[in-house]
């Protein structure tokens, strides 16, 4: 988890673990299909020799041994953890996973031409001693991972004086990071904090995939189950996040923590710091897991007490141990799992926290109908509890929550499905991940082109329903809403995404769906004659085999009360220089939203 456990005798035992990563062709690096490592230190201008994963002694016993001293074992570190983090984004999604696109600007563009040229990235750069500091953040600009490395504070109580501390060796901070750059590439506009919730979910979503990810290390899960006598609500090393970091920064306790704050209805009202507010979010994910693990479990400790549910004095019996941290396993991959499908199920901007609690609903509403455990009951609860509703939900019943069904007024749409069918070959997403991208971007192209040819043509019955249903504006006279025209005078749209998803359900039925995202920005200028890009849009999801629409997830873009809001915030709750670093000329030259999170104006020391 990190090196520091392997120095205390209580833990140094159960420290270690093997990481299964999909077998690939690796050079030295390790270069893959998805990442490359490259281990230059700019602080001292060196390059590290690159680990040869490859190497008969590396293979004759699985990898190098973990070593604080070897930069070859950091190399290590960061490749297993990041492909197993991947590995779990695309058992969830059903899918092959790919990166954000990097972002430049045209030399001179022409007149009406869009000054943005995107590349597609094929590998996650990873930098396993980019800087000399206590940080490390994930880069949209470069698309890498960036780890730091510093001296721990002469009290923490764990190390030496003037010992050194690596990011790159704690298994948190490196899931943490590379779920940045796997959210950034399936929406990459959930970094603009245009709501409190809008930094606060990224930092949030980031380290519950860290958190679940605890559950597949079989001894820490075991030892800990058996400490805790089952009850993992109680402090345990499960629930704690980048114990080292947080305790050689002086802090004398992890960096954050799934249990331990207290229940607060108004805390979410007065947090606007993105870590603190998205601990709130993390903790009310973790209090639904803790309840259905308990409603699990309950069958082993009624047949282990001979039916009285009352646990004895003393250790648990091993039998007992091992069904509980079996169920506890489970319940944490399936968690994992609902997490990041859910995030198929949200708006493709603005994303608050209310909107992730309707996904979440909706998902294991398809996904397991009868939930005879009461996941949604749960999550419903967990949530009311901290504060957190949906906007326009006054009912908390599953119903109400789940996003509402497009089955039947999606039949305005069935041009677009009937295209969808005759091109049925754009969503055959077969081969390799650069063949994916190409095909992806093809697809893109396609439907942008197929859209834009119904708003030249002016086909207005069909493109005013599918404008309105889509939350986009496809009229006149985009400008005096601060929409962008085309070259050929048309509002400016984009299709940001077509993937698809193929996924076995409990029962063995397959769902078979292709997922549309369409987008739109107005440039707004706020009362200080700054400005900003208020995105809008929607995510449709067609059930392929039926060609129906099952769902549309809307944020319109002429939604004026939603711009209100987001102007609210940002003129209230971030600084001129903030708004700078995001939305500036600051922003376009850098595009380091996640180092910006540490700066002084957030008083924040965490790692992004």
């Amino acid at each position: 988890m990190d090196p520091s456990l392997s120095t205390v005798l209580e833990t140094a035992g159960i420290n270690r673990t093997t990481f299964t990563v999909p077998w690939e062709p690796l050079a030295p690096g390790p270069v893959g299909e998805y990442v490359e490592v490259v281990d230059y230190d700019p602080s001292s201008d060196r390059l590290y020799h690159p680990v040869d994963l490859e190497h008969p002694y590396a293979l004759a016993q699985d990898g190098l041994a973990p070593s604080e001293s070897s930069p070859q074992a950091h190399q290590q570190m960061v490749y297993a953890v990041v492909m197993t983090t991947i590995k779990n984004f695309e058992m969830a999604l059903g899918r092959k996973v790919l990166w954000g696109r990097r972002k430049t600007r045209r030399v001179d563009p022409k007149p009406g031409e869009n000054p943005n040229e995107y590349a597609d990235v094929l590998r996650l750069r990873i930098y396993p001693h980019a800087l000399r500091g206590a940080n490390a953040y994930y880069s949209p600009a470069q698309k890498a991972l960036l780890f730091g490395y510093f001296a721990a504070n002469e009290d923490d109580g764990i190390h030496a004086p003037q010992s050194t501390v690596f990011t790159c060796l704690s298994h948190d901070i490196v899931a943490h990071e590379t779920t940045h750059a796997l959210l950034d590439g399936m929406h990459r506009r959930y970094i603009e904090p245009v709501s409190p919730d809008s930094l606060a979910f990224h930092e949030a979503f980031a380290d519950l995939v860290a958190l679940f990810q605890h559950f597949t290390f079989p001894a820490v899960l075991r030892k800990e189950v058996a400490h805790t006598r089952g009850d993992l609500d109680k402090p345990n090393l499960l629930v704690e996040l980048a114990q080292e970091f947080g305790r050689a920064l002086g802090n004398h306790r992890s960096l954050r923590s799934a249990i331990g704050a207290p229940v607060d209805p108004q805390a979410l009202a007065s947090t606007m710091e993105p870590h603190a507010r998205g601990s709130i979010l993390v903790a009310a994910v973790f209090e639904a897991f803790i309840t259905i693990y308990r409603q699990r479990s309950k069958r082993h400790v009624r047949m282990a007490t001979g039916g009285t549910g009352v646990l004895p004095e003393g250790d648990l019996p091993a039998q007992l141990v091992d069904a509980l941290a079996d169920e506890a396993a489970k319940t944490a991959h399936q968690f994992l799992s609902m997490c990041i499908r859910a995030l198929d199920y949200c708006p493709p901007a603005g994303v608050t926290f209310g909107d992730y609690l309707r996904a979440m609903i909706t998902l294991t509403g398809i996904w397991c109908p009868e939930d005879p455990f009461g996941y949604r009951i749960a999550l419903i609860d967990a949530f009311r509890k901290r504060g957190i509703f949906a906007s326009g939900v006054t009912i908390l019943s599953e119903e109400e929550l789940a996003w509402p069904s497009m089955m039947e007024r999606g039949e305005g749409l069935k041009w677009l499905f009937v295209m969808l069918r005759d091109k049925a070959d754009w969503l055959r997403y077969e081969g390799d991940r650069e063949r994916i991208q190409d095909k992806t971007n093809a697809a893109q192209a396609m439907l942008h082109k197929f859209i834009k040819k119904a708003a030249m043509n002016k086909d207005i019955t069909r493109l005013d329903h599918f404008s309105k249903f889509c939350g986009l504006y496809l009229g006149d006279d985009p400008a005096s809403l601060g929409i962008a025209v085309d070259k050929d005078g048309l509002p400016v749209f984009e299709v940001h995404q077509v993937r698809t998803a193929f996924r076995a359900r409990p029962d063995g039925t397959l769902l078979n769906h292709a997922l549309l995202t369409l987008t739109q920005r107005r440039n707004i200028t706020l009362a200080d004659g700054s400005s900003y890009q208020f995105r809008g849009g929607a995510t449709l999801i067609v059930d392929l085999d039926t060609l129906t629409l099952r769902y549309c997830i809307r944020c319109p873009i002429t939604d004026e009360a939603r711009r209100s809001d987001s102007e609210n915030f940002m003129m209230t709750a971030l600084s001129a220089d903030m708004r700078s670093k995001f939305f500036g000329d600051e922003a376009t030259a850098r595009n380091e939203p996640f180092a910006f999170l540490h700066g002084d104006q957030w008083n924040q020391h965490d790692h992004g």
